[in-house]
């Protein structure tokens, strides 16, 4: 019986072990946040390829979707590296103005 005990004790330590492992950091997600854009020149895949092109690179800049159809950009970044006005001065010099989405309403169509 205390083989049997001792057998469990020691796979349910080891089963632990196996799976703490394998989880991803949760310090990954700590320190990045994600910001909306609306960029009102995004009006072809030209604009959205350049705008992919260039934002992605910014520093601090982890991940970045473009939606043409509602002239969107979804970016996330490290927040101990860059900030929303940094990114809106990324904008600014693709000549693609852009401003927080949250901030804009935008009539849509019936």
């Amino acid at each position: 019986m205390k083989t049997k005990h001792l057998f469990l004790t020691l796979l349910s330590i080891v089963s632990f072990l196996f799976t703490t492992q394998n989880l991803p950091a949760q310090s990954t997600q700590k320190g990045k946040s994600t910001v909306t854009f609306y960029v009102d020149d995004m009006n072809c895949k030209n604009c959205q390829a350049k705008i992919e092109k260039n934002i992605a690179f910014e520093k601090g800049v982890t991940d970045l979707k473009c939606n043409l159809d509602e002239k969107t950009v979804e970016v996330t970044y490290k927040t101990n590296k860059t900030s929303p006005e940094n990114l809106k001065k990324g904008f600014d010099k693709l000549g693609m103005p852009a401003v927080e989405a949250d901030s804009v309403k935008v009539a849509k169509p019936e």
